[in-house]
């Protein structure tokens, strides 16, 4: 039997405080809304001279619709492989910028927008990549669920520069239908899309067999990458790659477990982030009814040498909890020392041991 105890009075004070913010909630929103569409124009608009190109290479699976808008020149429907450049334009909201720094949540201080895309040979853009990457190693980054190429292309280059990819990323578009509801048609395709997955992992290491690729998955597209990595191992088992990244990955916990054997020899280390704030993770468990690999409480010894860094400590920087690797600038910093620096956590800055093979990214003061 539970009892519920009686709440304390409010004073009328804090009840008139508490009200007028309720009621002041629209116009904040109005305001910020009326900020964007009021926003200084970009600097090619203010006659200022062409920004440095921004975007990301990319290989996707995705149809071409034939729109004339770039954020809607691929579908989501099935096709054979494409590779090309997806290039991005910003228009700055540098009044909510101040506002940006102070608050716990993530506002935007820009609005991105898709205004290019080029098709190119992938062994074009491979040998793009590989001029842009100088001596450093490529990485391979794959989205997850309810991303449209538009929304991809935008989120893949907010993560690039949070975590210091510019120049050595390309990104992995599977067709995702960018729809709430389609999760499990996301999930066939993302299958449908494991065997072209694995063949550009291997492309990437062949044109860059002087060093080690690393790879990185968010979501759906963590599932994707280890299972393309499975796959190859099949394939390849001599094959060697970099750092395996796993950003709040949607994969059952124990089949991880059961395939971990075959891929940890590929790689020379891996990475998994987790939070226990990742609402998406949690819908993920209560669907499929077995725990997620990005979720906090999961037995990580029995995972080995698997680093496991819990950003739960952080703030939460999106409703979902699902984005730190995107909006979070220490998960960006802690991924920098990993792929810049080849740190381990052992060895990171703002990590602290938590178990065996367990961390917890501290908040910065």
């Amino acid at each position: 039997m539970s009892v519920r105890m009686p709440h304390a009075p409010v004073p009328a004070g804090a009840a008139r405080r508490h009200l007028r913010r309720r009621r002041a909630r629209p116009a904040l929103f109005a305001a910020l809304l009326a900020l964007c569409a009021a926003a200084p124009a970009t600097a090619q608009e203010r006659g200022q001279g062409a920004a440095p190109e921004r975007g990301v290479p990319y290989v996707t699976l995705r149809d071409r619709t034939g729109a004339a808008a770039p954020a809607d020149f691929y579908g989501e429907a099935r096709s054979d492989p494409k590779a090309g450049w997806c290039g991005i334009d910003e228009r700055r909201i540098d009044m909510l910028a101040p506002m940006a720094e102070a608050a716990p949540f993530h506002v935007p201080d820009e609005i991105l927008r898709v205004s290019e895309v080029r098709e190119r040979p992938r062994a074009a853009i491979l040998e793009e990549l590989r001029a842009g990457a100088g001596d450093r190693a490529p990485l391979l980054y794959t989205h997850g669920f309810y991303i449209d190429f538009d929304k991809g292309c935008r989120r893949a280059t907010i993560f690039q520069e949070n975590a210091g990819l510019a120049g050595r990323m390309l990104w992995f578009s599977w067709p995702s239908d960018g729809a709430l509801l389609n999760y499990t048609r996301d999930e066939a395709d993302l299958y449908w899309s494991v065997p072209d997955l694995a063949d550009t992992i291997t492309a990437l290491a062949a044109a860059f067999a002087d060093r080690e690729v690393d790879l990185a998955g968010h979501s759906l597209g963590a599932r994707g990458v280890v299972l393309a990595l499975y796959e190859i191992a099949a394939r390849q088992p001599d094959l060697r790659l970099g750092e395996l990244v796993l950003l709040a990955p949607d994969m059952d916990f124990d089949i991880f477990r059961k395939m971990l054997p075959r891929i940890r020899p590929m790689v020379r280390g891996i990475t998994v982030y987790v939070a226990d704030a990742d609402r998406p993770l949690a819908l993920s468990t209560q669907l499929h009814g077995y725990p997620r690999l990005g979720e906090t409480g999961n037995d990580v010894a029995t995972l080995g040498d698997v680093d496991v860094i819990d950003v739960s400590a952080l703030p939460v920087r999106s409703p979902s909890g699902h984005l730190y690797h995107i909006h979070d600038r220490q998960v960006g910093a802690d991924l920098r020392q990993l792929l810049d620096a080849g740190r381990r956590a052992a060895d990171r800055d703002g990590l602290v041991a938590r178990g065996r093979n367990l961390w917890a990214l501290r908040p910065a003061r």
